[in-house]
């Protein structure tokens, strides 16, 4: 599973729409989507804040890990 799927599940499974995660991560909406669709590939900041939100290591959100 890569990057932009990991993304989707876990905001998906906290029950949040993508408007909820941008929020809560200072990004916008139409942000969120196109990283959910891989539409445009995350900064470094943006993905330290992911990361850390979603409170995952870097090696499962990015689909080197199953755990």
């Amino acid at each position: 599973m890569q990057f932009h799927e990991r993304l989707r599940n876990e905001r998906e499974d906290r029950d949040m729409t993508q408007t909820d995660l941008g929020k809560a991560l200072f990004m916008s909406q139409r942000k969120i989507s196109h990283l959910e669709h891989k539409d445009t590939e995350p900064t470094t900041d943006e993905i330290i804040a992911i990361f850390k939100f979603f409170n995952k290591s870097a090696d499962y959100m990015l689909g080197l890990k199953d755990e």
